[in-house]
This record gives structure tokens, C-alpha cells and sequence, in this order.
């Protein structure tokens, strides 16, 4: 099975702690003897803790997620807002160093604080690669004070297993094919698995598979009779053979586009609802049509307020054409929402369109003479905004009381720059 597989020197680095690490650099604190939490909002006693130092998480039980307000009420604890310009600019710097190592082709950035590089043919220059690695983790702590986890694999599921299964404990993990049945068959739950996510684990452990040794010993036919093209995914990646190029998603058939948001208040006015929903199917739509895609499905999910008990519902519907035209993904957002609404409080928000083609496959209705115009003007949008930033052009609905684009307009990744 393996013969033909991929046997590249493939690395997976993390920088461990990274909002908390760039932060202690700031203020010229050590994140390991200082206890830092990096809050959303530190004006919200609901603010959530998006990075905490090892101190903090050991010393103080407090871990990624939580709110300010299960913070502990101690003077050592120093609790900083994010400044995310500056991550994405030390993240930059971070490639930069990277690149000294291997070619940019070599290179592909993850997340702010996560990328894989391939490290195969350098031997010659910095010799064996358990080496060149280590030697990278010390050049990311001179120059950065970052401290990095690194998984290393003959491709890059395997080196991104080794990292979060192994090497998060203990620096750095190499995984081999022949280590497949020892280290990758007995995770459980399959969510532990990059590229499952819990709707195709709740599918999975239906039809009896629990762990990635049962999908691995399931017949390849049953899996694609069931999951189509992914079901041939999930059979070799449950061997650990990774066919896919160096930025590649992971498995294909589970692109979509989609935005969510939790929202300043409790929205209580249809209209208000609907105003967001709006501005959300703008971004979708505009993302789509850049990539030259289009969607049949539509997937809606509201979540309603605490104060109302939670709760709330997410459904799907589909089109008979795919489209990326924002009224149209929209009029089927209000139609999912109307019907399943219980007229309680919304707090949370989500669409995304699936089932995705190319956009040139598209095929535009002979009985609606607006959808030419509609894909001219949507472009046009989308080049100014491109332009002049995405605030540019607005729909009145973003300047009245309801509207959150004009005030996310000045964040990045959903915080103050």
C-alpha cells in the first residue's frame, strides 16, 4: 500500500501559546513564569480568554475558551487585550525565517500560528532534518521568544498527527508509515482526527466505526458507497497516506464558504435579525464569487440568547441552480429563518452555502432577466470594495442600529487592530 505513497520530509510547526508568547514580548514579561491571559473584550465580564500562558493554565486552571469572569480575582494574573496587527505582522516575520530554510513553494501557512514546510532536498545545506528543525525552534525563540511544537511525516497528514497527537508533549514527534498502526489506529474519538469533523463522526459512529483502526479496516467500498469521493479520503488518511499538495484542504468535497458571528445583543426584531443575516450572505457571496464558485445549499443556524435558555436551530435547504448572487442566497436565509424561528432572543448566527461548483458551470434561468445584471453588479462591489477596503460600499441597513459591518469593519479576526 505504501510503495507508491508520498515520502517527503514534511514539518508541522506551532507556535505554542502564540497570542500570549507575542504579548509577553510586548510588555517584556517570560510568558513560562508569567501568568497572561489575552481577553476578546476585557470590557465584557463575558470577554473569552483567547490565549493563556503555562503558568496561568497550571498555576490557575485556566484554559483557552473560558470567560474573564472565571478568571481568578489574583494581582500576579496580567490580562491583555489582543492586539492582532501586531500577531499577524510577527507571523509574517515568522515565514520570513522560514524562507531562509526552504524556497516560499516550500511553505504554507497554516493559521497565524501554525504552517507546514517541506524540508526534503535540503539535507546538503542544513543536513539531516530532525536537525534542521531544531535548529529553526532555537532561532524562533532568539528571535522571537516563541517556543514551537513540531510534528514531522512523509506528508502532511502525518506530520500534523505527530503534532497534535505527540509532539505538543513533547516538542518535537516523527511519525513514519510504519508507525501507523501503533500511534495512528488506536485514536479515539475520531474528532481527534484532522479532518473529521463531528457531524462526519456522528456518521461514522453510526454505522460502527469509533476509531481510526475500525475506519481503516473498513471495506474502501462502504465508505465511498456512503461518503462518495470522501469516503476514499477518509479510507487511505485512516492509513496515513496523503496524496494532496502542499496548501491543499485536507479533504475535498468539504469546501464551503461561510461567516458567523456572535452578536453585540440580544436581537429581539425580525428586521434586526434579518439586517445581519444580510450583511453575512454579502460576505459569503463576495468570497464565492472572487474564488469563482457557486452553491446549492444553503445552511442556516441561529442561536438563541441565555437569557431565553438557549437553544436554538440549524437547517439546510437547496436550490435547483447554484448561485453566489447575495439576494438570492439571502431570500432562502429569510425563508429558513421564518419558518423555524421561535421568536425568541438571537444571540448567534451562522450561514455558509455548500454543494459548491464552478461558477462557469453555472447556468443563468431563461425566465429571470435580472440575473446577468445581478452577477455584473455584485463584481463590480466586490472590485471596489477590493479597492478601497470593505467598508466602501455598505447597504443602508449596515448604518442603522442593527448593523454589525460597520463596526467589524475596524477589527481584525473579530478583534480590535
Amino acid at each position: 500500500m505504501y510503495e507508491h505513497a508520498p515520502d517527503r520530509n514534511m514539518v508541522c510547526i506551532d507556535m505554542r501559546s502564540f497570542y500570549a508568547s507575542c504579548a509577553a514580548a510586548l510588555e517584556g514579561l517570560d510568558v513560562m513564569d508569567t501568568p497572561i491571559a489575552i481577553i476578546g473584550d476585557k470590557k465584557r465580564k463575558g470577554g473569552i480568554v483567547l490565549s493563556a500562558s503555562p503558568r496561568l493554565k497550571k498555576e490557575f486552571g485556566v484554559k483557552t475558551g473560558m470567560r474573564l469572569f472565571e478568571i481568578p480575582d489574583d494581582p500576579a494574573i496580567h490580562l491583555l487585550e489582543p492586539k492582532m496587527q501586531f500577531y499577524i505582522d510577527v507571523s509574517m516575520e515568522i515565514t520570513r525565517l522560514l524562507n531562509r530554510f526552504v524556497p516560499k513553494e516550500a511553505i504554507h501557512v497554516y493559521s497565524i500560528d501554525e504552517s507546514f514546510v517541506d524540508l526534503s532536498g535540503t539535507e546538503r545545506l542544513w543536513g539531516p532534518p530532525v536537525e534542521t528543525v531544531r535548529r529553526i525552534q532555537d532561532e524562533l525563540v532568539s528571535q522571537f521568544q516563541l517556543r514551537s511544537a513540531c510534528g514531522m511525516g512523509p506528508n502532511m497528514l502525518l506530520s500534523k498527527l505527530a503534532l497534535d497527537i505527540e509532539a505538543k508533549k513533547t516538542g518535537i514527534a516523527r511519525w513514519a508509515y510504519e508507525d501507523v498502526p501503533t500511534k495512528l489506529w488506536p485514536i479515539a474519538p475520531l474528532s481527534r482526527m484532522w479532518g473529521i469533523g463531528s457531524r462526519t463522526e456522528r456518521t461514522l459512529n453510526n454505522m460502527g466505526i469509533f476509531s481510526v483502526g475500525n475506519l481503516a479496516h473498513t471495506p474502501l467500498e462502504t465508505l465511498e458507497k456512503k461518503f462518495g469521493i470522501m469516503g476514499n479520503q477518509l479510507y487511505y488518511h485512516a492509513h496515513g497516506i496523503d496524496l494532496s499538495d502542499m496548501g491543499a484542504p485536507l479533504i475535498e468535497g468539504q469546501v464551503s464558504y461561510g461567516k458567523g458571528q456572535i452578536l453585540f445583543r440580544d436581537y429581539t426584531v425580525r428586521e434586526d435579525v434579518l439586517t445581519v443575516i444580510l450583511e453575512m450572505c454579502e460576505d459569503v457571496a463576495r468570497r464565492a464569487r472572487e474564488a469563482g464558485r457557486a452553491g446549492r445549499t444553503v445552511h442556516l443556524s441561529v442561536g438563541y440568547s441565555k437569557q431565553a435558555l438557549g437553544g436554538g436551530f440549524s437547517r439546510s435547504r437547496s436550490m435547483s441552480e447554484a448561485t453566489n448572487d447575495t439576494m438570492k442566497i439571502y431570500q432562502l436565509c429569510t425563508t429558513l429563518f421564518d419558518e423555524f424561528h421561535d421568536g425568541r432572543p438571537v444571540r448567534r448566527l451562522s450561514m455558509s452555502i455548500t454543494n459548491l461548483e464552478e461558477e462557469h458551470s453555472m447556468q443563468l434561468s431563461l425566465f429571470d432577466e435580472h440575473n446577468w445584471r445581478n452577477r455584473q453588479l455584485g463584481m463590480t462591489v466586490d472590485s471596489l470594495r477590493d479597492k478601497y477596503g470593505s467598508n466602501a460600499i455598505l447597504r443602508a441597513v449596515s448604518y442603522t442600529s442593527a448593523g454589525t459591518a460597520v463596526e467589524r469593519a475596524k477589527l481584525i479576526g473579530g478583534h480590535y487592530k
